[in-house]
């Protein structure tokens, strides 16, 4: 889908293999959208598509949507850029295609699971064939397998690429985060019968795999793209790379500690989970405000200098660097800290937080590669942006901010009516459903959502489109 190219001027293998994940990673995007919208309009109107398409499975393949995309995507950027960063091409290129294809047509299976069979009996037949039951990982545990075989040849390619290439401080955070992101997903992938344990070891996936590898992996791919477009000094973007990689790995684990509290650890994981969380943006917009102050600096002396190479590709970075902040930092501390958290816990905060923070942290920067992707397939040496490139960003990210302050809005309304005045029980949480607050927010969150989609049909046309316009112009 990200280009139907006749002439592609990728002189590498592992680049185009990139593209092709980016084209199921626009698919899957699509997905999500679409499954959001009729989760949202089920939430309001819970007669729409009942017995034929219930709510409980459309949220299940929305989120799981989320994050299979972004790992699509994630993949297909590391296989862009590794040539770039190493200086030669993949060593296992077509054990990688052949994962590729295994990779696609074990996450169709599944999701024809989740909408025509959905859940099964409660036996290890179910846990194996048809839903594991967890919350963002329900694939069943034949593709959970599948899913670390994939991601082993993936490391295997990246790994001995980087140790027989040229050596970059981008690339060794990337081949080190790797081995933990692929690590940490393995403690999803066994079950214990204490709930409490089940949901200790799930939250080790969920939140640690998000809160520590993905954002050090936000943070190579933030570090590359600039390096590309706006060919930053490699030096600086690399030493903040370091100082993210001690932060993350730090914060991230202390930062899980505001979930340890309400499956019966101690008390002060509250307080070390809230203050551990809010620090793990931090590094990312930094080294971003370092690295565009010292471009400005070399501008202004030097202005005869090419500005821009990629301009969507830059407006989504800018995005990414302060939609992390709000949405994993700002959004992500107000609601973790022990004094509120005591009443927001499980309520529509969460999600609000959780739309803007995987938005804000990880699909910007992820869309913003696949405009890189788009610039090297075409061989165009700028890439400004169009009517459409600009119509896509500001509507998909007005449409995520507004869903983001309808839902805060929704969970507002929980906490004053539902918690602190008639005290978290299921006839309080019937009633809060019921007030207009509730009812107007979801609505506008519904509303928001169809804007955030018409955005990402923008972005579809532009990723169609915007190459041969710039190789026209160029």
């Amino acid at each position: 889908m990200l280009t139907s190219i006749k002439n592609n001027n990728l002189q590498f293998e592992s680049q185009k293999l990139g593209l092709m994940y980016f084209r199921v990673a626009l698919i899957l995007f699509g997905a999500q959208l679409l499954m959001g919208l009729i989760a949202a309009i089920q939430f309001m109107y819970p007669e729409f598509l009942y017995g034929l398409f219930d709510f409980s499975v459309a949220r299940m393949v929305h989120i799981n949507a989320l994050v299979v995309w972004m790992l699509y995507a994630m993949i297909g950027a590391v296989y862009y850029m590794l040539p770039d960063e190493t200086g030669i091409e993949a060593v296992g290129i077509g054990l990688g295609k052949l994962a590729f294809w295994v990779l696609t047509a074990a996450v169709t299976v599944v999701v024809l699971v989740y909408i025509f069979i959905q859940i099964g009996p409660g036996k290890e037949s179910t846990i194996w064939f048809i839903n594991e039951g967890r919350e963002y990982i329900e694939a069943p545990r034949w593709a959970d397998i599948g899913i670390v075989v994939v991601v082993l040849i993936f490391y295997y390619n990246v790994f001995f690429t980087f140790m027989k290439g040229k050596k970059t401080g981008v690339m060794t955070v990337m081949v080190a985060n790797l081995l933990a992101l692929a690590g940490l997903y393995l403690a999803g992938m066994f079950f214990t019968d204490n709930i409490s344990m089940d949901q200790y070891w799930w939250w080790w996936v969920i939140h640690l795999w998000v809160e520590a590898t993905w954002e050090v992996f936000v943070g190579t791919l933030a570090a590359y793209a600039l390096i590309k477009i706006i060919d930053a000094k490699r030096e600086i973007v690399e030493m903040w790379l370091w100082i993210e990689v001690l932060m993350l790995f730090g914060s991230g684990i202390l930062g899980l500690g505001h979930h340890y509290f309400w499956i019966g650890t101690p008390e002060y994981w509250w307080e070390i989970g809230a203050l551990f969380s809010a620090l793990e943006p931090v590094p990312l917009v930094a080294m971003f405000v370092h690295v565009l102050y010292d471009w400005g600096k070399e501008q202004g002396a030097h202005g005869d200098r090419p500005a821009i190479k990629n301009g969507p590709a830059m407006a989504w970075i800018v995005t990414n660097a302060f939609g992390n902040f709000l949405g994993a930092g700002i959004w992500g501390f107000f609601h973790t800290l022990p004094q509120v958290n005591i009443y927001t816990h499980g309520t529509q905060f969460t999600a609000a937080h959780g739309h803007l923070a995987f938005f804000g942290a990880y699909a910007t920067i992820l869309i913003g590669m696949m405009y890189l992707g788009v610039q090297g397939a075409y061989g165009v040496e700028r890439m400004k942006a169009t009517f459409k490139s600009k119509m896509a960003i500001f509507l998909i990210t007005f449409g995520v901010l507004g869903m983001t302050v309808a839902l805060t809005i929704a969970g507002y309304e929980q906490v004053l009516v539902e918690r602190a005045e008639l005290g978290g029980g299921w006839d309080a949480f019937f009633t809060a459903q019921a007030l207009p607050w509730m009812k107007q927010a979801m609505t506008w969150r519904t509303i928001m959502g169809v804007v955030t989609f018409i955005g990402f049909v923008y972005l579809v046309l532009d990723l169609l489109t915007i190459g041969k316009e710039s190789q026209k112009n160029s």
